[in-house]
């Protein structure tokens, strides 16, 4: 009997050393969050992805998982409600979103990074062939007025008061064509050359592959690419919850140092070869290799039989010296500036308080300055493409007030 309880009693004791050796190895390393990003199927989702290819992401000791969504308002609601921990994002929406344009007014979604310029273009329908040519502004209002008398002439952008709209109204505008005398219509990236080839719309701006793929298919072609209207432009960040931003910021930080050292792989043309074999994968992009590959090495096919334009220094870039990665509030408030050119919104927000609550610069900061990322002068006025006006970021009225005449 003595024998049995002190048997007993040496084996609790060798379950309790080894119950208490294993919770002491669960709290001395305990499993990592898993952080989910969403992505949209397009070229410039490509920082997330080869991150997580090329192990830069388990490099720096974040667990991420990608997830790819539908479109943007999907992305929108996931980031808010959390489901999402972050996203390749159009760099305005958060703007949008804010402003009351693309959700409900006051709703914050944070800014991390930049993860791309340039890259996105205007695609019109075989309707426009033989009237207006590559990069032919000033044909293009009268081409719409020949359509329009036959059928009714549409739009399509992405997200309401995001990017691709926001390229298309600048496009409309220096074409001398009144965005109220066409429609504007909302439709997710992965379905525009679907809905073209349908006849649902007679143009649309979206990132690439998909112009390319309208091209390729014979469906439309390249009008102007967005580095037309606007050279080395901020295109897609990396925006991220709320709360995530604020509770997590050592995960975050380490996700903005993979996406930064996936960003400058990326920009060795070199590497692009297989960065389009990995994006045109089933769970990517899922679009010909060839497309893909072409535009991200700064051939742009244009269809039409209006030949091939090569783009020599400012095609899709992901780092560019570290220019491309820095969020600018500078940029906030002149997308902010475009809703009040284009009526969009009725009241002036405060721009620069605005632009500083969702674009996360101190965090920004002090990654680059861990990735010796140089870091840029923000709030210099500057000029896009298609404009004469300069805008100063310190006087958005004033640019507004002379962009509307």
């Amino acid at each position: 009997m003595k024998k049995y309880i002190y048997n007993s009693s040496k084996l609790i004791l060798l379950w309790s050393l080894f119950i208490l050796i294993f919770v002491s190895k669960v709290y001395a390393n305990p499993p990592k969050k898993v952080i989910k990003l969403g992505f949209i199927p397009l070229t410039d989702c490509a920082p997330l992805v080869i991150a997580k290819e090329l192990g830069f992401f388990t490099k720096y000791g974040v667990d991420v998982q990608l997830s790819k969504e539908t479109s943007w308002a999907v992305v929108r609601d996931k980031i808010l409600n959390g489901e999402l921990d972050g996203a390749h994002c159009l760099f305005s929406m958060p703007f949008s979103v804010y402003t009351g344009i693309g959700g409900k007014a006051g709703s914050e979604m944070k800014i991390a990074m930049i993860l791309n310029n340039n890259g996105q273009a205007i695609t019109l329908s075989k309707d426009f062939c033989g009237l207006v040519g590559f990069r032919d502004l000033k044909k293009v209002a009268a081409a719409v007025k020949s359509i329009k008398a036959r059928k009714e002439v549409t739009f399509a952008m992405t997200f309401p008061g995001g990017t691709h709209d926001i390229w298309l109204r600048n496009w409309l505008a220096a074409c001398g064509v009144n965005a109220k005398s066409v429609g504007i219509i909302t439709i997710p990236p992965p379905q525009m050359v679907a809905n073209m080839k349908v006849d649902n719309m007679e143009g649309f701006c979206v990132g690439e592959p998909w112009n390319g793929v309208a091209a390729s298919q014979g469906i439309g072609f390249t009008q102007i690419s967005s580095q037309d209207i606007w050279k080395n432009h901020p295109e897609k960040a990396l925006v991220v919850n709320k709360a995530f931003s604020e509770t997590d910021k050592e995960d975050l930080k380490n996700v903005m140092k993979a996406l930064i050292e996936a960003c400058r792989w990326l920009d060795v043309m070199s590497n692009r070869k297989k960065a389009a074999l990995i994006l045109s994968k089933p769970n990517y992009v899922n679009a010909p290799v060839q497309v893909i590959e072409a535009r991200l090495m700064g051939s742009t096919e244009i269809g039409c039989d209006l030949g091939v334009q090569k783009y020599k220094d400012d095609y899709m870039l992901f780092y560019n010296n570290g220019i491309v990665n820095m969020p600018k509030v500078s940029y906030g408030i002149w997308f902010m500036a475009q809703y009040m050119r284009f009526g969009m919104i009725s009241t002036a927000p405060n721009y620069q308080e605005v632009a500083q609550k969702l674009i996360m610069t101190d965090l920004y900061n002090e990654v680059a300055k861990s990735m010796a990322v140089p870091v840029q002068e923000d709030m210099k006025p500057f000029k896009t493409n298609l404009e004469t006006i300069v805008f100063d970021p310190k006087n958005p009225a004033q640019y507004i007030a002379g962009a509307k005449k």
